[in-house]
């Protein structure tokens, strides 16, 4: 099941939401469905071999933060 992160644009909550089918995501704040798809940490990792972007990624080992990219490491930041 694909996991999406995403920004509130109405409390600017940041969140992760399964989403299968037809079924949008919503906010688990204030219940909006005005939000901003994120570029996930996983989704750059899972886009190997599929065209220069891949190339760019950062290597599973020693990665950042997969909320701020913190150089430190997931749990590092002060992001929820």
């Amino acid at each position: 099941m694909p996991i999406f992160e995403y920004v509130c644009k109405e409390c600017d909550k940041q969140f992760e939401a399964i989403v299968t089918g037809t079924k949008k995501a919503h906010c688990p704040a204030c219940d909006s469905t005005k939000l901003e798809q994120q570029l996930s940490a996983f989704a750059v990792g899972s886009a190997k071999g599929k065209g220069d972007f891949a190339k760019s990624a950062p290597s599973k080992s020693g990665g950042g933060c997969g909320s701020c990219g913190d150089p430190r490491g997931p749990g590092s930041c002060s992001m929820n």
